[in-house]
Order: structure tokens, then sequence, then C-alpha cells
């Protein structure tokens, strides 16, 4: 009885089987009843290899899908040290500038475990304002790629690295009339908020609908506002207190150490 309830539960799809079938001890059953017990069990392990072929190829896919998301990360943080290094054979500078770049990457970071207000973006301005472009491109990239260990990586990662990094870039474009303007300067941390939050509804477009749709772009924008509102005033406010202490003191190690 036990054997043809197990047949059954089977057949139906049961996979709650006896530990005696699964091991193939069917010493127990009748011999006139081997050839169904026989095919029930090449049935039983034919189905077992193909769940372990299966989930084999569903892993591989996974690994293959992780390191394809990882790419762009790379991509993205190859061309902010290639951005850095050319400033290196522009400017004829040594391993000092790399040492700050990553003191206020670290700052970024770290400003990020604070709720709500974010100084990433008035760190990343004011460096690329007090020392180059090059080294706003890869604080601001760099802080989205090393804070998001904590946080998360995912396909989001290249996005707020691009916009984070070109932010720096575009800040130390400007830098000399953002160093002598402070209203400009405060201009320019809120458009950025605006423009770290466009980029992102891109990603969040992308990701939604697996192509971009500009109606779906704008619905997103206007979903997104009380968190473009956020990072604005995040700008306005870290760069309003932060742009002068950090920048004197930016200034006075440019000139100690010929920075």
């Amino acid at each position: 009885m036990n054997f043809w309830l197990c047949v059954g539960d089977f057949m139906l799809g049961e996979t709650n089987l006896p530990e005696w079938f699964e091991k193939g001890q069917f010493d127990f059953i009748p011999v006139d009843s081997y050839p169904v017990v026989k095919f029930q069990y090449a049935k039983f392990q034919y189905i077992h290899v193909r769940q372990l072929i299966l989930s084999k190829e569903a892993k591989q896919k996974a690994e293959g899908k992780i390191l394809l998301a990882a790419m762009p990360n790379l991509f993205v943080a190859i061309l902010a040290i290639a951005l850095f290094i050319a400033g290196f054979e522009k400017k004829k500078i040594g391993t000092r500038r790399l040492v700050i770049v990553f003191v206020m990457i670290a700052l970024s970071v770290a400003g990020r475990f604070i709720p709500f207000f974010k100084p990433v973006t008035a760190l990343t301005v004011i460096i690329a304002i007090y020392l180059c472009g090059e080294a706003g491109f890869m604080v601001g990239a760099f802080s989205a790629l090393f804070s998001n260990f904590y946080f998360g990586q995912g396909p989001w990662t290249p996005f707020q690295m691009l916009a984070w990094g070109f932010i720096g870039l575009i800040a130390g474009f400007l830098a000399h009339p953002l160093k002598k303007s402070k209203v400009f300067l405060l201009i320019f941390g809120v458009l950025s908020g605006v423009a770290f939050s466009a980029v992102m509804d891109v990603w969040t477009v992308l990701w939604y609908n697996d192509g971009f749709d500009m109606t779906l772009y704008l619905s997103a924008i206007v979903t997104a506002i009380p968190h473009t509102v956020l990072y604005s005033i995040s700008n306005f406010l870290f760069l309003f207190f932060l742009s002068k202490p950090f920048g004197d003191k930016l200034q006075r190690i440019k000139i100690k150490y010929g920075v």
C-alpha cells in the first residue's frame, strides 16, 4: 500500500517521497510490481538530475548577470582614474593630491549615513573648485561606488557615479566664478540637486519599463519632486556652511605642499 501511495503521489507531482523510494530500496516490493517500480524510479532520477542541471544553469546565469551589472561600475571607475591620471600628467603633481582626494571620498562616504541630508554633492563641488575637475569627478564617482558596498550595489550605481562625477567635473570647469560668487555657488548647488535627480529618474524609467519612455520619464520627475527638493536643500545648506572652511583649508594645503 505504501508503494502504490508513493507512485500515486509521485505521478501527481508530490515531492515528499519516502526515503526508501529515493534510495531505491525495493526489497520488500512484490516481484510482479518491479516493472512499475523501476519505471517510476527512473522517472524520479531523471527529474532529480534535470533539476540539478537547471539549478546549475540558473546559478550561472545569475552570476553572469551580476558580472554584467558590475561592468558599468568598473567602466566609470576606470574613467575616473583615467581623468585623474590625465590631471597628474598635465599639472606635474605628485601623490599628495591623491591623498586629499581619498580623504574627501572618505568624508563623502561617511556623510551618506546622515539621515535625509547628504553632503556628497557639496564635497564633490568643493574639491573640484579648489583642486580640479578631475578630482571632483573622482570624488563623486568613487563616493557612490564605495558607499554602495554598504547601501547596496546594483544597476543604479553607475548612474549615481556618473551624476556625481560630472557634477564635480563641471564644477571644476566653473571653478573661478564659483569661488568668486557665493550666490552663484549656492545656485549651482541647487541646480546640481535637480540634475542628480533627473539622471536617477532615467534609471527609474529603465528599471520600470525595460526601455526609455519620455512620458514615464516626465511622470518620474514629477513623482520625485520631494526627493529633488531635499537634494537641492541639502546641497544649499552644506555648501553654505562648508564651502568657506573647507575651501580655506584646501587653499592652505595647496600653498603649503604645492599641490
